[in-house]
């Protein structure tokens, strides 16, 4: 036994990176194991925004939504370079539907049966005043009218739609936040272990024993006071496989697919598009070239079984905006397709769009040692999850500190959320031999940290292409947890968009080479 913790996280997404970031900063030693790299999963498959989920007002997810909203802010505000105010543009008709039997729904077919199940105007003017209102906002902009018949939002339209709503949300780097809440869980003493498998976890009296696998297939063992399980879609197979517990609760697993186009319009907002199925779909500006078009919510029933967009999903999500667009895209517009599996909390809804989406702690302390499972959550109130399992947290183990993340920026976050520009500006000006392009992306990946990894070496070192340098992949090595390519092209960043296979397996043998120096 060589090391022992107060608290061993099991899980690198969002969640438990999130849940050890926290827990580290109250004073508690941490632990945490990734058996794949940091947000390899669920956790960088989102649709990547900060958004309090109007739908879910349908569903009178009332707090979740609050809460949600409230967070956006106070999520913007610690981490101005990987997330950034946006403009959401929602076109009405006529023809807009439930998407099955939703609380709401079920009252409007009851009082105002002639609608046929339709949403009216005046239902989505309501959700809209409450989503501007329920969470106090203070720098996103309210909701305003567009008459798309002249604005410039309309031009990418059918010439159907002539009014729409457009309202606020937030835009974040996904995968990036879960390497940035790891790489302060680390600076305030967790230790982040990466390709690390929990193969088994045993009680023995108030402690657990937890071995570990390797990727090379080396085994450990270390001790822990307290278990949290954040496996994502795998929380079920830890609990009852790993764990060997007998709790009752279980998970719904809902896939998520996506595609990637060329980029589709020329302004920086998103579309909101409603569709007669009742279905929603966003089309979102992109890594500046691109266009990301979805979601979609399909029953997923293994979580051993990776993910992906399937034809009919692809033709779905396309058949959707050719709907709304007023030039059709196709198959060959598509350059990118991606899938993640939400871990949702089995609620028992009938389907898997009307599955809550809140999340759900349960303490399981029935033969011994605390353990904390934690099923669903979304992207957007992941620090409040964080909050509430320390409060769980809090009750089996000695907490030395409250809450202290609210507002606390994460690395390279220490700027305000308006000083983008001048600190791009800055950084073009102390390296004129940056592009604009790279100038920018290093910005929005790094933040203040984007001069410390520029200065980290003097050699710029190899050019893997669409300004990728052996530099910045050093500093991802050694600082981020990043092993192969796929880390830094796929979730590091999305410069997979923009290299070639060769390029890409350049990168992969140059950093297979340095791992081993």
């Amino acid at each position: 036994m060589s090391d022992s913790y107060d608290l061993f996280v099991i899980g690198g997404g969002i969640n438990g990176c999130g849940i050890a970031r926290d827990a580290a900063g109250r004073g508690l030693s941490v632990g945490l194991a990734e058996m794949g790299d940091l947000a390899s999963a669920t956790s960088s498959a989102s649709t990547k925004l900060f958004h309090g989920g109007l739908r879910y007002l349908e569903y009178f997810e009332v707090r979740l939504v609050r809460e949600a909203l409230i967070e956006r802010e106070t999520l913007l505000r610690a981490m101005p370079h990987i997330s950034w105010p946006m403009r959401f543009v929602l076109p009405y008709h006529k023809d807009m539907r439930f998407e099955g039997s939703t609380p709401t729904s079920r009252i409007l077919n009851t009082v105002m049966p002639w609608m046929k199940g339709r949403r009216p105007a005046l239902l989505i003017r309501l959700g809209l005043f409450l989503y501007d209102t329920l969470g106090g906002r203070k720098i996103l902009p309210p909701t305003s009218t567009l008459d798309l018949r002249t604005a410039p939002e309309g031009a990418p339209l059918e010439d159907r739609f002539e009014k729409a709503y457009e309202y606020s949300d937030c835009w974040v780097e996904d995968s990036r936040l879960v390497v940035l809440n790891a790489r302060d869980a680390e600076a305030r003493g967790a230790t982040i272990m990466v390709r690390t498998k929990v193969t088994s976890a045993e009680r023995e009296d108030d402690h657990w024993r937890v071995t570990l696998e390797d990727e090379d297939g080396t085994t450990r063992e270390v001790r822990a006071k307290m278990l949290v399980n954040a496996g994502g879609p795998w929380v079920g197979d830890i609990l009852h496989n790993r764990v060997r517990s007998n709790a009752r609760e279980g998970v719904r697993l809902v896939r998520g697919s996506h595609i990637v186009t060329k980029r589709l319009f020329d302004h920086d907002k998103c579309y909101f598009f409603q569709g007669e199925d009742g279905r929603i779909m966003f089309a979102i500006p992109y890594e500046e070239d691109f266009t990301l078009i979805g979601t979609t919510d399909q029953e997923h029933h293994d979580p051993s079984e990776k993910p992906v967009c399937t034809p009919d999903e692809r033709r779905y999500m396309i058949d959707f905006v050719n709907h709304y667009l007023k030039g059709d895209i196709s198959e060959d517009d598509i350059v990118w397709t991606y899938s993640g599996v939400r871990p949702l909390y089995d609620d028992g809804a009938r389907s898997a769009t009307a599955a809550t989406r809140d999340y759900v702690l349960k303490v399981d302390t029935s033969t011994g040692a605390p353990m904390l499972n934690i099923f669903g959550g979304k992207i957007t109130t992941y620090r409040r999850l964080a909050e509430s399992a320390m409060r769980e947290i809090g009750k089996h183990l000695t907490v030395a500190k409250g809450d202290w993340t609210a507002g606390v920026p994460l690395p390279g976050g220490d700027f305000d959320v308006s000083g983008v520009k001048a600190l791009t500006d800055r950084l073009a000006a102390d390296h004129p031999e940056l592009t604009p392009y790279a100038t920018r992306r290093l910005v929005r990946a790094y933040g203040t940290d984007a001069e410390k990894m520029l200065t980290s070496s003097d050699d710029p070192g190899p050019d893997f292409g669409a300004t990728l340098t052996g530099r910045e992949v050093a500093w991802l090595m050694d600082r981020e947890w990043a092993r192969t390519a796929e880390d830094v092209v796929w979730r590091r960043s999305k410069l997979g968009l923009r290299m070639s296979a060769d390029q890409i397996a350049t990168l992969d043998s140059w950093m297979a080479d340095r791992r081993q120096r």
